[in-house]
């Protein structure tokens, strides 16, 4: 059902390029996926951080007048909780170890990318991105493409959205869905003549980390939410849930591909199917994971025992994923609908 890419990892940090001379880029993570003159392109995650100095932790975050600014802390500070790589805590306020923005890659193949001329990476604007945006999902219509990605400050994770028709002049249309929420995707057609999107609202005292939906008019104001699906108890998606990419339309229904993962944070990739006219009704939901960590590079990283999909393609009943490996590296797979559809029965 899952064939992984021979040349896997795609892309590794040291494939990239930092945005500034003082910095080393940490991580690749999850793609979003297009295509754009007859190339497959990828919108990285880049995760970067001040080159560390022993003894000390660094990292990055936008002042108030737009510019990086380092903050570095000594590691034995007993004000400092660093257990975590990807999260720090000091004096009771959150900072990210990382600051990430998006850059775009295009490939021939699939397989071999480069960093084309001409094109800009896009960084964090503004409060709301000032400890930066990740996690790109692309939604491709007939004469535009539409961008939810995570905006992440000190005021909390909200999910944002840029349009583009050419991949240089971009539409910026701020926060669509406010703290605390991630993981949007677009679906890519409408249904009965209204967006849906996939969208993940957390809450820490009631309610968890599930899989909702909501409904726009236009791309930008959305309502009618609903809570399509739950964490499940004892089980790989046990600790919390949220959408891939954009679901795929097939002659059963609206397929979307999610990730899980449990109180260890392992994260493993499973399917929903849905209604397809109403979305918001769950006719299918993966027992088992359909990919769960097993090569060496889902299993050790940045944050190990990671797998996380937010891009792939289509082609008839293969689908061309694209996914972020361990936190740290891109990676590619196949998998094929009807094999997916089998396990559902």
């Amino acid at each position: 059902m899952v064939k992984r890419f021979k040349n896997n990892p795609l892309l590794c940090p040291s494939d990239i390029e930092p945005s500034m001379p003082d910095m080393e880029v940490a991580c690749l993570l999850n793609p979003g996926v297009f295509r754009y003159e007859d190339k497959i392109w990828l919108v990285l995650r880049v995760a970067e951080r001040p080159k560390q100095e022993e003894g000390k932790i660094s990292f990055p975050v936008y002042n108030d007048k737009g510019k990086i600014e380092i903050l570095s802390f000594q590691k034995d500070d007993t004000d400092l909780d660093a257990h975590d790589s990807r999260v720090i805590r000091y004096k009771g306020s959150d900072y990210l170890t990382t600051l990430s923005h998006l850059r775009l890659v295009c490939s021939e193949d699939g397989i071999h990318f480069m960093e084309p001329e001409g094109y800009s990476s896009i960084m964090g604007q503004g409060p709301l991105e000032s400890f930066g945006i990740e996690d790109c999902r692309v939604a491709t219509f007939d004469d535009f493409y539409a961008l939810t990605f995570t905006e992440v400050s000190r005021y909390g994770v909200g999910v944002g959205l840029i349009i583009t028709q050419n991949w240089k002049d971009y539409q910026r249309e701020g926060m669509i869905f406010p703290p605390h929420n991630k993981d949007s995707a677009i679906f890519e057609q409408k249904i009965d003549g209204i967006y849906y999107a996939f969208h993940r609202p957390s809450s820490p005292e009631l309610g968890g980390n599930y899989l909702w939906i909501a409904e726009s008019p236009d791309l930008i104001h959305w309502g009618k939410h609903r809570c399509i699906a739950t964490t499940r108890e004892r089980m790989w998606d046990s600790a919390r849930i949220g959408a891939g990419a954009s679901p795929i339309l097939t002659p059963e229904g609206w397929l979307e591909i999610y990730h899980g993962a449990n109180e260890k944070n392992e994260y493993c990739l499973g399917v929903l199917l849905l209604d397809k006219k109403y979305p918001w009704k769950v006719l299918a939901r993966s027992q088992e994971p359909i990919m769960q960590p097993e090569m060496e590079y889902e299993l050790k990283g940045f944050f190990g025992h990671v797998i996380f999909t937010n891009g792939h393609l289509v082609e008839g009943d293969t689908i061309k994923m694209y996914y972020g490996a361990s936190d740290e590296v891109i990676c590619g797979a196949t998998l094929s609908i009807s094999e997916i559809m089998n396990t559902l029965k």
